[in-house]
């Protein structure tokens, strides 16, 4: 059989759900590598809005302005958890080799 035949019959099929998983994890790790990025002053430049300059710039008046933090801190959080629950019900959805009972 060709190369092709074996890759497109019988390779993809096994591992498109586990690509799909790990894709969806993976933007997690990608927004908080971002983010941390940004936050260093190493990421997206000022004109340009991004949470982590956001949470830079609120660092120099956590002080006596708290809630500054509070939106870009839990914006980062609830979208990183949410591609992780995803992750994790693509997972249940996908997987061939768990079988209810």
């Amino acid at each position: 059989m060709p190369e092709r035949f074996i890759l497109f019959r019988h390779l993809l099929p096994s591992i498109t759900s586990d690509l799909a998983v790990l894709a969806s994890l993976d933007v997690g790790w990608a927004i908080i590598n971002i983010s941390t990025l940004s936050f260093l002053g190493l990421g997206v430049q000022a004109p340009t809005p991004e949470w982590g300059a956001m949470l830079n710039e609120a660092k120099d008046v956590l002080t006596s302005n708290p809630t500054q933090m509070i939106a870009p801190g839990i914006a980062i959080v609830v979208l990183v958890c949410c591609f992780n629950l995803m992750g994790d019900a693509l997972r249940d959805v996908l997987d061939p080799k768990e079988v209810e009972k």
